[in-house]
This record gives C-alpha cells, sequence and structure tokens, in this order.
C-alpha cells in the first residue's frame, strides 16, 4: 500500500464548531477537576485547540473498536492533563459516558487521575510518570515501521503525542528522541504544550533549551506555531509533519489555564481546580452558558460523523485484510497469530534442543535460546543497550533508518529509553520484545520495567553478570540488591537459572507468561550442567571459560556435575525434568533410607553447584540433604520438617523471612578476580558448610 496523507476535513467547517468544540473540551475537563477538587485543569484549557485539531482533521480511528490494527496512536505523555484525553474519548463516542467523566479521579471510576491503560476504552498506555509517554510513542512508530516492512498490504497509520515540558526536561526524552531521529521514524509526529509553566512556576527558573534547536539536531522536522489557539496554523504545520520523511516536532505556544482571568498562564492554574469563582468568570467569558459536563448538540452531531468516518476506514481495511488472507493465507495467519500473541507449535522443543553437557554461563545459554528461536518465532524482536555481545543477545542484523525488516534493534546506551520503547513496541501489538542489559544496569530502566508490569505488558528483561561474580569491574558493576528489589515489583516475573535446561524453561516461561513482564537473571560465568533429569551418575566436570568480554570472565567455584547417586529408577530420587508448571526443581539428590531429611539447601542462579558441593559434605555427616534450585521464588515453599538454608549472592533481606539460615551477601563487593571475590564473600564450601554446621549444632 503506497503510503498516504490522511486529511480529516471538519464535517461542519464553520469556525463557529470549532470554537464550541475547543470550549466544550475545555470546561469538559474543567467541570471535571471541579467535581473531583481534585486534578489539573490548566493544560486541558490551553492545550484544548491543538487535541482538536488533531482529532478533528487528521486521526484515523474507530471508537466503535478501539483495538483495530491500522489505527493511529495517540499519546497523552503529559498524563496530568487526563481530563484532556477523557473529553476526546466521550466526544467520539468511544465506551466513556459522561457519568464516568462526573466520577473524575474516583474509585473504580474509568477516568483515573492519570491515563491508565485497559482502564479506559482508547487510552494507549499508562502515562504519568512524564516523558514515558514520549518514549512509549517513539515504539510505536518504530513497531509501526517494523509491521509496515513485513505486512505493507496491512499498515498505514501514524503516532502523534502531545507533550508538556516536563516531558522534555526528563532524561528519557532525549534518548529516545535521539533514537528516533536516527532510525528516522517519519510517522511521529509530537505536539509540544509550549506553556512556560511548571507547578513550581516558570519554566525558564530552571530551564532555557532551545527544544526546536534540540530536536532539529536529533534529525527531526521542527517548526513553531506562535498562537495555539490558531486551528488553521495547527492545522498547516501538521499537514506539513506528515508530509516530511523525518519524525516532527511541533513547538505549539498555549496559555495554561486559558480564559481563566485570574490564574491563566501562571503555575495557578496546574495542578488545582479553578474554584467556582473563577470557572464561572472563565465561561462567562467564553460566552458558554452551558450546564456543566454539557456537550452541546452541534458538537456531539460533528463528532459522530467524524467517527463515522473511522469506521469506513476500518471497514476499507477488513476488506483488505480478507483480499490479502485470500491472496496470502500463511502471512495472514502469522499476523493474527502475532497480534494475539500466540505461540506457534515445535516451541518447547525448539527451546530444548539446546540443552547439552558442557558447562557455559547461562547468558550463552540464553543466546542459544535466542538463536533457536528466531526461525519459529518471527515475531520476535529486541536488543541492548549496546552490549549484545556480553549479554547474549546477538540477533542478527539491525534495524536502521532505510531497513526496518531486521529483528534486531541496536539502542546504543539508553537504558531507560530502551524498556520504554519496549512498551511501546509491546502495546502497538504484533510483536514480543525483548531488551539487555547488565542486571546492576536494570537502575537506570527500572521506572519503564514497572511500567511493564502496570500495564501488564509481556517485555523480557534479560539481565546478565548477575552478582559480584563479575570480578575486576569491581563493585559498581556488581549487584547486590537488584535481584531482590526486582522480586518486589508487583506482576514482575523474576527468573534466575542454573543450567541449559533451566534457561530453556525460563524462556519458555517468559513467552507464556503474556500479561506481565519476566526479568531473566543470567551469569556471567561457566556453571555446570545439572542432572534434572535422573540419569545415571556422569564424570566429574571441570567447567570452561565463558567467552571474555572483559576481566574476570574465568570461572569462579568450578563444581562437579550435580547427578543421583542411585539407580535411574529409584523413588527416593526427587530430581525432575523441569517443566513450565516447575519454579523450584530439586537436582536430583537421594534421600537416605526412609528417614526425613534433616537440611533443605535451596539455591538459584550460579549458586546451585555450590549448594550441591556442599551437600556432598552434609551427607558424608550423616545428615539427609536435598538441593533445591529455585528458578522462581514465588513457587518455592520451604519443607517444614527439614532446616532449611538459602545460597544466593545477593542480599538476604527477603530470604531471611522464607528459611531458617540465609547465606548471601549484604554489603557492597570489590574489585578483584571473580573467584577471589566469591572467596572472599564467603561463597565456597568451607565457608558455607561452617556456617550450616554451626547453625545445626546450634539449633539441637
Amino acid at each position: 500500500m503506497p503510503e498516504s496523507t490522511v486529511h480529516r476535513p471538519l464535517v461542519v467547517s464553520a469556525v463557529d464548531t470549532d470554537r464550541l468544540a475547543v470550549d466544550t473540551l475545555r470546561f469538559l475537563a474543567a467541570d471535571m477537576v471541579e467535581a473531583a477538587n481534585s486534578g489539573h485543569p490548566g493544560m486541558p484549557m490551553g492545550a484544548a485547540p491543538m487535541a482538536w485539531t488533531l482529532w478533528s482533521r487528521h486521526l484515523r480511528h474507530d471508537p466503535a473498536d478501539p483495538g483495530w490494527a491500522d489505527r493511529d496512536r495517540f499519546v497523552l505523555s503529559a498524563g496530568h492533563g487526563s481530563a484532556l484525553l477523557y473529553g476526546l474519548l466521550h466526544l467520539f463516542g468511544y465506551d466513556l459516558p459522561i457519568a464516568e467523566l462526573r466520577r473524575f479521579r474516583q474509585l473504580g471510576s474509568r477516568t483515573p487521575g492519570h491515563p491508565e491503560y485497559g482502564e479506559t476504552p482508547g487510552v494507549e498506555c499508562t502515562t504519568g510518570p512524564l516523558g514515558q509517554g514520549l518514549a512509549m510513542a517513539v515504539g510505536m512508530a518504530l513497531a509501526e515501521r517494523m509491521t509496515h516492512a513485513r505486512y505493507p498490504e496491512l499498515t498505514d497509520h501514524r503516532t502523534y503525542a502531545i507533550v508538556g515540558d516536563g516531558c522534555l526536561m526528563e532524561g528519557v526524552s532525549h534518548e529516545a528522541a535521539s533514537l528516533a531521529g536516527q532510525l528516522r521514524l517519519g510517522r511521529l509526529i509530537v505536539l509540544w504544550d509550549d506553556n512556560a509553566i511548571t507547578i513550581d512556576g516558570a519554566v525558564d527558573r530552571a530551564c532555557g533549551d532551545d527544544q526546536l534547536a534540540r530536536f532539529a539536531a536529533y534529525g527531526w522536522h521542527t517548526e513553531a506555531v506562535p498562537d495555539g489557539t490558531d486551528i488553521a496554523a495547527i492545522d498547516a504545520a501538521l499537514t506539513r509533519a506528515k508530509d516530511d520523511p523525518r519524525p516532527s516536532f511541533l513547538a505549539v505556544r498555549t496559555v495554561i489555564g486559558h480564559g481563566a482571568p485570574d490564574v491563566a498562564g501562571t503555575a495557578k492554574a496546574h495542578g488545582s481546580p479553578l474554584g467556582a469563582d473563577q470557572l464561572a468568570r472563565a465561561k462567562e467569558l467564553a460566552g458558554w452558558t452551558f450546564p456543566p459536563f454539557t456537550v452541546p448538540e452541534q458538537v456531539a452531531a460533528t463528532c459522530a460523523v467524524l467517527a463515522g468516518l473511522g469506521a469506513e476506514d476500518r471497514a476499507d481495511w477488513l476488506g483488505r485484510f480478507t483480499e490479502f488472507a485470500a491472496a496470502a493465507p500463511r502471512r495472514a495467519d502469522e499476523f493474527a497469530r502475532a497480534g494475539a500473541r500466540t505461540l506457534p507449535d515445535g516451541l518447547a522443543d525448539a527451546l530444548s534442543g539446546i540443552v547439552g553437557d558442557a558447562p557455559r554461563a547461562t547468558r550463552q545459554s540464553s543466546q542459544a535460546c535466542l538463536d533457536a528461536l528466531r526461525p519459529i518465532l518471527p515475531e520476535l524482536v529486541g536488543g541492548s543497550a549496546d552490549l549484545a555481545g556480553s549479554t547474549g543477545t546477538a540477533f542478527g542484523p539491525v534495524v536502521r533508518g532505510d531497513d526496518y525488516a531486521p529483528t534486531a534493534i541496536a539502542f546504543g546506551i539508553r537504558e531507560f529509553g530502551m524498556a520504554a520503547v519496549l512498551n511501546g513496541i509491546s502495546l502497538h501489538g504484533g510483536f514480543r520484545v525483548f531488551g539487555s542489559t547488565f542486571l546492576v544496569f536494570a537502575d537506570y530502566l527500572r521506572p519503564a520495567l514497572r511500567l511493564s508490569a502496570l500495564m501488564g505488558q509481556p517485555v523480557i528483561y534479560v539481565l546478565t553478570h548477575d552478582s559480584i561474580a563479575v570480578g575486576e569491574d569491581g563493585p559498581t558493576h556488581q549487584p547486590v540488591e537488584h535481584l531482590e528489589s526486582l522480586r518486589v515489583i508487583p506482576g514482575l516475573q523474576v527468573l534466575r537459572p542454573a543450567d541449559d535446561a533451566e534457561t530453556a524453561l525460563a524462556w519458555e516461561l517468559a513467552l507464556t507468561h503474556t500479561d506481565g513482564p519476566t526479568a531473566l537473571i543470567l551469569s556471567r560465568q561457566s556453571l555446570p550442567q545439572h542432572d534434572t533429569h535422573r540419569r545415571a551418575p556422569q564424570p566429574t566436570v571441570t567447567p570452561r571459560p565463558a567467552a571474555a568480554d572483559g576481566p574476570g570472565a574465568e570461572d569462579l567455584v568450578p563444581a562437579p556435575r550435580v547427578t543421583a547417586t542411585g539407580k535411574p529408577s529409584d523413588p527416593a530420587l526427587v530430581g525432575s525434568p523441569p517443566t513450565a508448571d516447575d519454579g523450584a526443581v530439586a537436582v536430583a539428590e537421594p534421600l537416605i533410607g526412609e528417614e526425613h531429611r534433616t537440611v533443605e539447601l535451596v539455591a538459584t542462579g550460579s549458586e546451585v553447584a555450590l549448594a550441591a558441593a556442599v551437600a556432598q559434605e552434609l551427607r558424608a555427616d550423616g545428615h539427609p540433604v536435598r538441593v533445591v534450585s529455585v528458578l522462581d521464588r514465588t513457587r518455592y515453599s520451604p519443607d517444614p520438617s527439614a532446616c532449611t538454608v538459602s545460597i544466593e549472592a545477593g542480599t538476604t533481606t527477603a530470604w531471611a523471612g522464607v528459611v531458617d539460615l540465609a547465606i548471601g551477601i549484604d554489603e557492597f563487593g570489590h574489585s578483584g578476580p571473580g573467584a577471589e571475590v566469591m572467596a572472599h564473600h564467603g561463597f565456597t564450601v568451607s565457608s558455607a558448610l561452617a556456617r550450616i554446621r554451626d547453625h545445626l549444632g546450634s539449633a539441637r
């Protein structure tokens, strides 16, 4: 399909209709805030003309089907102005009745204080944390280009965003806008509500950036609209932006709290209701004589006709899809399957094929999983924050501004921007996404990861170099509290595998988890393969070094393969093949006779090998022991009849409330060879054994 410039002529073209519609949006927003006695009236009152111009003349959407695949996307990045968005959605016929506008910011309403994805029809993403909406819009625009490269017959839409001064000051806007310019995302148009006011006062108290020059430097088309009430000028600027092959940034000069006589243009209009007197005076000056929460009949009729045009656009697209499906049924099925987040057949078999005998780092096991997934899961796309070789996420050729067909994205050293863009791609639909960095740098992307969880988006975060075993790079690169800090995020699945088999299982769990994000916590150093398959005993294996990516890539705590010591059919063995239902997998340690075990060693990731070696010594002491590899701690339940001991190279804060003895690290690490750093902090057989023996002795 050739790309086209879509322009929606206003059905009733009289200037009076425009003015009436703009005032309707202004006073619906002010009425909402006044009724709630809470909210931000100023931004909607100032930005209403640009929003109306966009929605009435340019935006392709069908309120009857908010999820239509080829709709234009609209993101209100300045989410504190949510009343503006709710007014637009109501006017154009989305399932948001006036009763919900009256319940603005009330518990259980569909009009929460900031737009929440999944709560309100037509809201494309959760915004409020400033700047992230802009970055998610970049992700949506990138997803459109990548979809167009794969299905040009079915894709012809744009992404629009309204941003505020706060969005532009937040650092994530720099990361995302730079990437958008690099990738020449010409179907992205951003309108800046340039009102020069923040909560604390005038913008120039804290920021004097030349925003037009800044975005031009990123490679964007830029243009200023000096009068934010001039609908014809805004319309013309949007039309020129759509014709430009670059992403576009339009600086629309507005007045916050427009029309409120005593507060317009001041911070007083930002985050507080206008008050009954001020609102009444604003309505009087505008000649607005309608009762609160009124939509004039002329505005309602105009919006209904415009919504009908959107329905015609969707019907036309559905007809094209039918023709496409008849001509290319396999591609149509793939498009529909990816859109529904349904996985192809053969996924588990493909992943199980990566399991081998030789020791290797789980970051390398993960790379093998990606290599196995690529041929059968074409919608899987992602990349790294300039660390693909180190994190095991090399994924073939990278997307460029003249080629959007590849599946790898070079995000550059932009962790926050990467995560927010991934959210946008996921929200757009049609792709499964992953991004990677070192675990310690999860701090840089955490706000966007939190939104992944809040919006229920299945973004996969590949976080490697997972402990103080990183070595010479020192404590700045050695995560201590990070794993635990991720586990406390609601809705985030955190998986720390111990070998090939568990890494394959982790990827399967991540891909089948479609209502929230997953963090894969992976080792830098080589780990032995653990026998969870009740195989016959294997000889001791000395791990080989992982691929070096800098100092300290040598093995840290070489350990023998963990194997069953009885016959494969021995019913006393508790090891079993890992499946997608398992979160805590025993590593084939036998019980002794009919006695109850006295010790249960619980470990994750690289510490499973250490726990297995400790278990051999405890068994020699006469203690019945089993070792449990905890891939997902939320699925682990301690044995109440045993002394439970956790071994994990991270903080003991939460483990201490789960097990009887928690062995970990509650201080920062040191710079030095990884094995020496681990030994210094007690991660050796002798150190762990001494602590367990002491605990067992004191427990008698």
